[in-house]
């Protein structure tokens, strides 16, 4: 075992005095060590409830023969951060996450772990850890809110981020809002419907790190009690067998959970995640294949923000994520020789898997969309690609051609919205906030919910080398790379420029003359884009060793190491 490296011989007798402080017996010292990786804290909804998760996790584990030690890590809630300079630090987070859990482990010779995540960045920080340390490991998440109620209508967070666009534009007035903002997130959980911490929850389950119905049971479900002992129980179970997370996380169970994410209509962030885990797991990932999945798997479920009504508490009630799966896996979409952490394959733990309401998940001849929910764009304003949430759009086939407004970072941006100064036919470009330019790549659900408030959401475009919340829907292309700061095409539009968006050729064109670009291009130099960042972030926080450091987000806005130094 790992631990007998703190614990076992004459020489670790000092070792196993501090563990013998922490009131440890010598049997519970000498079983295996495994460590509850529990994100609780008292600032976010998400997390609120994760105290009794962990308790029902360590039950699970002393049932099976281990001795579970809980140690923390850092959590943000987007939506708390949202619009302000807090939201710098929520995708910079995930790497800080990862980076605590293996210090923790590798410094206390852990056997094990059980990581416990819910939201947006906590979830694929965990799993970049699990892949990275390869220690068997599970995964169970706090699970999603449920929707509120307001005037007899479901209302969530995203429906509140939109009604701030509804006031701005007077269809509504202040005391309407006040009375959604009391209704709109009634529990504890991730928020109720499809956005990053629940698209991340979800695939979690495809690729076979965690056990059915971690992406859907509600947060306030007894269920969820009940799953969270399973999860201890069985990572004992994955301790004896010797598997171990990069047996499960291969090249085919990514694709796996890109089809997955296709069928769903997950979050963009999504595209993001994927690639920084495959990257923990040296796992080959171009976004073009992203592209040919999507081209073969059509979206079968939509729910918030992409179908209103629709939440993960329907999905759960529907068959969960394992309906879904089964779905796609008797038509051949999916691989289903893959390990899972039940400890049998894919195609083993679907067995009884089957749709129970088809208004939530459709079947195959009948689905939203033949096509998947999510696009990668490319052309000369995104050599390197760019992405889009097709499966929130009405019609899929727009080309749209218009007039670029364009702000240098995202509260201009905003305030222009807000102002009304962007109209029906503009391309609004909000630049110099990719993972090293912004720094951290904020997400920009105001800019985009305010949008759909005021009903422009179809009509204008919005391009950024930064990203969007999972609960953005409308004309909104993210992910730009490379990003301005990084002196990509993006860095030299100017106002008045023509963009051409093409869905259905999945181009994104500036069209200007090349002699035009070329000449704006000489005046850029790669300090400029790092001094922008500097200017928000400083060079000796947090935030400034990120801006160094971080990569594209077409790799996932991961870390460099050593071979891309």
């Amino acid at each position: 075992m790992n631990s007998d490296t703190v614990k076992k011989g004459i020489d670790r007798a000092p070792h196993r005095s501090l563990f013998k402080a922490l009131g440890l017996t010598d049997r519970e010292i000498e079983r295996p060590l495994v460590g509850i990786v529990n994100s609780f804290n008292e600032l976010v909804p998400g997390h609120m409830h994760l105290r009794q998760i962990a308790e029902a996790v360590k039950s699970g584990v002393r049932e099976n023969g281990g001795t579970p030690l809980e140690f923390p890590t850092i959590g943000v809630c987007d939506g708390i951060a949202m619009g302000h300079i807090g939201m710098h630090f929520s995708l910079a987070s995930r790497e800080l996450i990862a980076d605590s859990i293996e210090i923790m482990a590798r410094a206390h010779g852990l056997d094990a772990l059980v990581f416990i995540p819910s939201c947006d960045k906590v979830v694929p920080g965990m799993l970049m850890a699990a892949v990275r340390l390869n220690l068997p490991s599970i995964v169970v998440s706090g699970g999603p809110m449920l929707p509120g109620r307001f005037k007899g209508e479901e209302v969530n967070l995203i429906t509140l981020f939109e009604a701030v666009g509804k006031v701005h534009s007077g269809q509504e007035n202040e005391e309407w809002l006040k009375g959604m903002e009391e209704k709109a997130c009634p529990t504890c959980g991730s928020c109720a419907g499809m956005f990053t911490a629940n698209s991340m929850n979800c695939l979690t389950e495809v690729l076979g790190l965690a056990l059915p119905g971690n992406g859907t049971i509600p947060a306030v479900y007894s269920e969820r009690i009940v799953l969270a002992k399973e999860s201890g129980y069985q990572v004992m179970n994955l301790l004896r067998a010797d598997v171990r997370p990069r047996d499960i996380v291969t090249r085919a169970s990514i694709m796996n959970g890109i089809a997955a994410d296709m069928a769903l209509g997950c979050s963009t962030n999504t595209i993001l995640h994927l690639p920084a885990i495959a990257f923990e797991g040296e796992i080959e990932f171009d976004l073009s294949v992203i592209n040919e999945i999507n081209d073969r798997t059509p979206q079968i479920c939509k729910l918030s923000p992409a179908l209103n009504g629709h939440y993960l508490v329907d999905l759960n009630e529907a068959g969960g994520i394992s309906a879904v799966l089964k779905t796609l896996l008797d038509a051949g979409l999916i691989d289903g020789s893959v390990k899972t952490v039940s400890g049998v394959t894919m195609a083993e733990r679907l067995a009884d898997a089957k749709i129970k309401d088809f208004h939530i998940i459709h079947p195959l001849d009948t689905p939203y969309s033949q096509k998947g929910g999510l696009s990668i764009l490319f052309g000369d304003l995104a050599p390197d690609g760019a992405v889009i949430k097709v499966g929130a759009l009405a019609n899929r086939d727009i080309v749209f051609e218009g007039t670029a407004k364009v702000y240098d970072g995202e509260v201009p941006a905003a305030d222009a919205i807000r102002n009304g100064e962007i109209k029906a036919g503009d391309v609004l470009i909000i630049r110099y906030e990719g993972p090293r330019g912004g720094p951290g790549m904020r997400e920009m659900l105001g800019p985009t919910s305010t949008l759909a408030g005021m009903g422009l959401d179809a009509s204008v475009a919005l391009l950024t080398d930064g990203r969007f919340s999972g609960g953005s829907r409308g004309l909104s292309i993210g992910h730009i790379a490379p990003e301005a700061a990084l002196g990509g095409e993006i860095a030299f539009v100017e106002d008045g420029d023509i963009i051409r968006i093409d869905l259905v050729k999945r181009t994104i064109d500036w069209l200007l003359p090349e002699e035009e670009k070329a000449k704006r291009r000489k005046n850029f130099s790669p300090e400029k884009g790092l001094a922008k960042a500097y200017e928000v972030a400083g060079r000796t926080g947090y935030l400034g060793r990120y801006a160094k450091f971080v990569q594209s987000a077409n790799k996932g806005a991961a870390f460099k190491t050593s071979k891309e130094d």
